[in-house]
């Protein structure tokens, strides 16, 4: 008997992912794949949608109608990332497109980075790595490169997710008072094993001498960091940003350091990204980094096998263990 070949799904994605996860992905789909990597504007994202099966998105990548409207094939969105702000939920569900997302998996990477931030900052070392290499260093004195303390200083956390978390155990090795404030108060029995006290929003701005955000970007939190909210902190104080950039009014936060109304910024994500605002790029007070959160390769490769566990699951038959659910 003639043997007929099974085809398999053909899926389109947006950028290379780490080797393993390729690998991966060729041996069970027809994969397609841009010849450079970088990200793809609307036409290309159509174009590359357009006989696919199934789409593997980045943050960067807005999906939307105009999107699937151009792909009759396609049944499946597979995230690689936790957030999925830019992938249009009402209109997969009224083509009845599946769309995942990476949960998880980011939290501990997500968590170590957000404090190196805040030690970065405090201690001014990329200042003072730029320093050393310039030659300009002459040796030891007093009261060169002085910074702030880390060790018994308040931590504020807006949001208290899985990253948030991760973060205040952190912080408890270096004897910080952590509050936080969410949207809902954490068990009892869990406030006391993290270490942690619930403050209202305006109480968490005027103690933290470190604020770190942790909340998903939606209309509620565009913009929550404002120029009022940058008022309440203390000129002490110093922001941290690994969330997502128009959390934070970009402009007003300039205004705020520039003025020396906080101390310092220490940013992974920012509102127009890659588009940065001059003055974030040109003060030593702030720590500016590319949207690296999650840039471990243990990280990123197990974020690559969950998009392909999504995928497989939903050309299996079966839902995918990542769907997100639209009401």
């Amino acid at each position: 008997m003639k043997h007929i070949p099974v085809s398999k799904p053909l899926v389109f994605v947006t950028r290379h992912l780490p080797d393993a996860v390729m690998e991966k992905l060729r041996s069970a789909f027809d994969l397609h794949v841009p010849a450079k990597d970088r990200p793809l504007n609307k036409a290309e994202l159509i174009a590359g949608a357009k006989e696919a099966e199934g789409l593997i998105t980045m943050l960067s990548d807005l999906i939307d109608d105009d999107v699937f409207s151009s792909a009759p094939k396609l049944k499946i969105v597979s995230n690689y990332a936790v957030g999925y702000n830019n992938i249009d939920l009402a209109a997969a569900k009224t083509r009845n497109i599946a769309v995942t997302n990476t949960p998880g998996v980011l939290t501990e990477t997500t968590a170590d980075l957000a404090f190196a931030l805040l030690m970065a900052l405090a201690r001014r070392i990329p200042e003072a790595d730029a320093w050393v290499k310039s030659g300009q260093w002459s040796g030891w004195a007093p009261t060169e490169m002085i910074g702030a303390d880390i060790y018994g200083q308040h931590l504020g956390l807006i949001g208290m997710g899985r990253i948030a978390q991760a973060l205040a155990r952190r912080a408890a090795g270096f004897g910080m008072t952590v509050s936080y404030f969410s949207r809902r108060h954490l068990p009892a029995a869990l406030e006391a094993d993290l270490g942690v006290s619930f403050l209202p929003l305006p109480q968490i701005l005027e103690k933290s001498d470190y604020l770190s955000l942790h909340v998903p970007l939606n209309d509620s939190t565009h913009h929550l960091i404002d120029r009022k909210a940058l008022r309440q902190m203390k000129h002490t104080a110093f922001l941290i940003n690994t969330a997502r950039g128009p959390v934070v009014d970009e402009a007003a936060l300039c205004e705020a350091l520039e003025a020396g109304e906080i101390a310092g910024a220490g940013l992974d994500v920012f509102e127009a990204e890659p588009s940065i605002s001059w003055p974030l790029l040109r003060l030593n007070n702030v720590v500016t980094l590319p949207h690296i959160g999650s840039a471990s390769l243990r990280t990123r490769e197990t974020m690559g096998f969950m998009v392909f566990d999504n995928l497989r699951a939903l050309f299996s038959g079966k839902t995918p263990p990542n769907r997100i659910m639209v009401d």
